[in-house]
């Protein structure tokens, strides 16, 4: 009898253990610069889907969007504010350490970004290059990264001239963001003042930005590109449009770097009515669904996608828990989306449903201090 009892205790012990296991960190940046701002860092439950309240990691001007790399060594963030550079004109970017037993962040370096409120940051496929866009300057640029992860010498910098159809917002370039195509030979720079995408042949060796012939292609006027994501066959390209709240599909042909547009839809629900900006595009780890942010709505927009066709087909909205969504973050699983909630201080989880994409919140907003970009991490202590 007391064997069993000891047997089933261990095993107890043992699932427990598994169960933690897989628990995750979560990882949250600011939008501002000061004293008490920067990053923090909450404890994920990947079996009930609770988030801890966040605790304060270091302070950190204004870390806006940030990317880890595959082995999630290293973060590399945006700093859309950085005092060393402002009598450059310019924001920053900063690499960080992540210590595998804590989380904990360290500082390696920051350089100049080479332009104004740098909004985007990623890395090329083969993680020796970081690509950054500065929307204020409409301008982007490459920096080589060092195998000790700080950033090295920028190699590409291209600056955009031009305007819009907008008389306010787009009387200049607002270079957004900048991906990798999935072929690691293609990058591209998705631009809200000039509604075009614009596509570069990229040298991975030397990390230069060729412009491609094409060397761009147009959305719709006046809605404002914003963010891309491509699909997990690498065969269609989403864009995201800001102003509009609009999704553009397009084929994507990776022998020529160029895409023709399959269809437009908006984010936001039929019977919208007000002032609505889309922001964030994601598609699932499984190909099979695409969400979006819509801030003005308030709203999370769950996507079907046709996986023959690239179309996608509107499934969901859902109140995003807050006020103004920005970013949110899938879990390697995919079975949790968290996102933050800019003007409300606090970020939500939601669950997604495997089958059917669909998305129920859990749980009760946490508190986070201006919140922008959310990224999962691993668990403490792997």
């Amino acid at each position: 009898m007391r064997n069993r009892a000891l047997l089933a205790a261990l095993l107890m012990l043992l699932s427990s253990s598994l169960a933690r296991a897989d628990d995750l960190l979560v990882y949250f940046g600011t939008h501002v610069a000061g004293a008490g701002k920067g990053f923090s860092v909450s404890h994920f439950d990947t079996d009930s889907g609770v988030l801890s309240p966040p605790k304060y990691l270091l302070d950190a001007p204004g870390p806006a969007y940030f990317v880890f790399d595959r082995s999630q060594k290293f973060l590399y963030t945006c700093n859309s504010t950085h005092p060393e550079f402002t009598s450059q004109k310019s924001g920053g970017i900063s690499s960080y350490s992540v210590d595998p037993k804590t989380g904990e962040l360290t500082l390696l370096n920051s350089v100049a970004s080479l332009g104004e409120d740098p909004s985007y940051i990623s890395l090329d496929k083969n993680e020796h290059f970081c690509f950054v866009a500065n929307y204020k300057t409409g301008s982007v640029a490459a920096f080589a990264l060092r195998p000790d992860g700080r950033i090295g010498n920028c190699v590409s910098s291209l600056q955009y001239p031009g305007h819009g159809t907008d008389p306010v917002r787009q009387t200049q370039s607002h270079a957004h963001s900048i991906i990798p195509d999935p072929t690691n030979h293609y990058v591209l720079v998705a631009d809200l003042g000039l509604d075009t995408v614009s596509v570069y042949r990229f040298e991975n060796q030397a990390g230069w930005l060729l412009a491609n012939d094409p060397p761009l292609f147009h959305i719709k006027a006046g809605s404002g590109a914003r963010h891309m994501a491509f699909d997990s066959t690498g065969k269609f390209l989403y864009v995201i449009s800001e102003m509009g709240s609009l999704i553009t599909v397009l084929n994507w042909d990776s022998s020529r770097g160029t895409a023709s547009e399959i269809q437009e839809i908006s984010t936001l629900p039929a019977d919208f009515k007000g002032t609505s900006a889309a922001a964030e595009i994601t598609i699932h780890p499984s190909g099979k669904f695409l969400f979006a942010t819509n801030r003005g709505d308030n709203s999370l927009a769950v996507f079907t996608i046709d996986s023959g066709t690239g179309k996608i087909s509107l499934l969901q909205h859902i109140s995003s828990g807050g006020k103004t969504p920005r970013n949110f973050a899938i879990d390697p699983k995919g079975k949790w989306l968290v996102v933050t909630n800019h003007d409300s201080n606090n970020a939500v989880v939601f669950a997604i449903d495997q089958e059917t994409g669909r998305l129920t919140q859990k749980g009760e907003p946490v508190g986070v201090t201006y919140p922008f970009c959310p990224r999962f991490g691993k668990p403490e202590g792997n």
